[in-house]
């Protein structure tokens, strides 16, 4: 690959000197982004970073190589980036971009790119041009943010060359691929925020395309012929750009949005509304990206337990967008963007969401049931007991699932999990062990059946089931803690202290919890539901005089008065919000 990675030098050191050039050209020419209600940032920015990516790809590869060989990628790649860069310009309308986008699509189709994903030629083919369709609007959607895009699509780009170049050795092809990545590595220099130039359409179409049409090369060289490695490794691959489309499309229509319509509604977007920088919300899609580039490499590599890491990854990412979906990003009829708050994009629905539910519990109950064979035996003893697996697999998953819901396990809210629903959990988990064993006791009297893989099950099942549900408490409680509200302390002991947290945090005042002040020096420098014990009276006091706090809380039965009378004068002379929490039992009189 020591040719490859010249060439991607060769693509970096032009990308670094014509990206500055063309925004200097734009910026004259007044070829610039400016700001508007459906467009992240705020100052105009020029429109011109495809250009020079584009000219540091071709014009290197037309003078170095022969076009001949893949003039096809080459054309292609030209036209989408005209259209591109026409709609930069004059702002095309979708249905023109969509048309010229499926005729590009076409072009490649039939001069053999091809997915070959299943026998029949027109099903495939149709498949294969929504794939590529798809994946070039994927890319264009995901350019809504300060080195998104360009970052994402370097990191397929990288994924790409390593799963194709060992297969097929310096093909024009690889070589192609390289100057691109050595380009898009240039561009991000001026591309990460604060992005002094933007991609544009041309840009991100042009790689988009590049990387549909490079990906039906990734799964024609995945070791094996099985569906997984064909399928599952590009899709890996390009996992980011197809979860943040799958999302705002759903989003989109489950609003009542028209899913062309533009808006700050993308992966990237509801990650800032719940609290991250920018920085921090690209850098975390880049991360997924390259874990999902991985477990793509590792699948068309065939290694070990790549399946199976695989599929616990996608679950997560299935999560993580039911997580996003919640986050509240579209506008309000008073035209405000509440950030951090939730909408109820699946608690309104509450039939749906116990049907996700089992949806996921099948899954997972097939991963952990599948985990422990796969623990249990290796190489041909495996293989000798995959039948055994397949058939017990129906009886397991339908047992475990009815002794989720015999046990209450689908009346469980996720967003207060505790430890006591981890019980809950563990009881189905138990009976349905019982009950299967049961029934092949019945059956085959535990012939050809490890009672091992019964006890890996279990602890396997356990951990992802309360991993799943605990998941969904982290989220919110890290939501919290991003929130940027009024600055919360509350003073008093007790375990009632939880109840009072969480009672505040779910109210309609947004609350930037800081943590708790108690005078029992045995507290100090612990922490209650994650949060600290700032320290005692004195730390309180000198908080409030440095302007540190917005809203003090005393919690307690008992307080006592002239504290409580200092702390209020104090509050009040400092414009802190001062309040106290009761709580207890209130006898009902039943009237006659």
């Amino acid at each position: 690959m020591v040719s490859a990675a010249t060439y991607a030098l060769i693509g970096l050191g032009l990308s670094l000197l014509l990206t500055p050039l063309s925004r200097v050209a734009a910026l004259r020419l007044g070829y610039v982004a400016g700001p508007t209600e459906d467009r992240w940032h705020q100052r105009p920015i020029a429109l011109s970073g495809g250009v020079a990516v584009f000219l540091a790809v071709v014009v290197p590869f037309a003078v170095l190589q022969s076009v001949r060989e893949i003039w096809v990628l080459v054309v292609s790649g030209a036209l989408i980036f005209t259209v591109g860069l026409v709609d930069d310009v004059i702002s095309l309308k979708p249905a023109g971009k969509l048309v010229a986008q499926i005729v590009v699509a076409s072009l490649l189709v039939f001069f053999g790119f091809r997915l070959q994903w299943v026998e029949s030629l027109t099903v495939d083919v149709l498949l294969t041009l929504v794939w590529i369709v798809g994946i070039t609007n994927a890319l264009n959607l995901i350019d809504n943010m300060d080195g998104l895009c360009a970052g994402v699509g370097l990191i397929a780009i990288v994924a790409l060359l390593l799963g194709v170049g060992p297969q097929t050795g310096v093909t024009p092809t690889v070589l192609y691929l390289a100057l691109l990545a050595g380009a898009m590595a240039g561009f991000l220099v001026y591309n990460v925020h604060p992005a002094s130039v933007f991609l544009g359409d041309s840009g991100s179409l042009f790689i988009g395309l590049t990387l549909a049409a490079a990906s039906l090369e990734f799964s024609q060289y995945a070791v094996g012929s099985n569906l997984l490695s064909t399928i599952a490794a590009p899709v890996l691959v390009l996992l980011i750009p197809i979860f943040d489309t799958t999302l705002v499309t759903m989003s989109r229509l489950w609003a009542g949005r028209p899913a062309s319509q533009g808006g700050l509604d993308h992966s990237s977007h509801r990650l800032v509304a719940i609290g991250l920088p920018e920085r921090t919300a690209v850098a975390v899609l880049w991360i997924l990206a390259s874990l999902g580039a991985a477990f793509g490499w590792s699948l068309g590599r065939g290694t070990g337990w790549s399946g199976l890491s695989a599929a616990l990854f996608v679950l997560a990412m299935i999560l993580l967008a039911v997580y996003l979906a919640q986050v509240r990003v579209y506008k309000d009829q008073d035209g405000q963007v509440p950030v951090g708050k939730v909408t109820p994009f699946v608690v309104e629905f509450m039939y749906k969401r116990r049907i996700a539910e089992v949806i996921l519990d099948v899954c997972l109950v097939a991963l952990a049931y599948y985990a422990a064979y796969a623990l249990r035996f290796e190489g041909s003893q495996y293989q000798l007991n995959l039948r055994y697996f397949l058939e017990s697999l129906p009886i397991v998953v339908a047992v475990q699932i009815a002794a989720l819901y015999a046990v209450g396990a689908y009346r469980l809210a996720w967003k207060h999990f505790g430890l006591m629903d981890v019980v809950v959990l563990g009881k189905a988990v138990l009976l349905a062990i019982f009950v299967v064993i049961g029934v092949i006791v019945y059956m085959n009297r535990f012939e050809n059946y490890s009672r091992a893989v019964f006890v890996i099950y279990d602890a396997f099942l356990i951990l992802l089931l309360t991993a799943s549900r605990a998941s969904f408490r982290l989220f919110g409680e890290f939501v919290q803690r991003r929130r940027q509200g009024r600055r919360l302390i509350i003073y008093g002991s007790g375990e009632h202290r939880s109840m009072v947290v969480r009672a505040l945090l779910d109210g309609p005042t947004v609350y930037q919890m800081l943590g708790f002040v108690d005078d029992d020096h045995v507290n100090r420098g612990t922490r209650v539901q994650g949060y600290p014990v700032l320290g005692g009276h004195e730390q309180l006091v000198s908080l409030i005089q440095a302007g540190g706090v917005d809203n003090l809380v005393i919690t307690g039965q008992v307080f006592d008065v002239d504290r409580l009378r200092e702390l209020e004068g104090l509050c009040a002379h400092h414009g802190v919000g001062f309040s106290r929490f009761r709580y207890g039992l209130e006898e009902v009189v039943a009237v006659s």
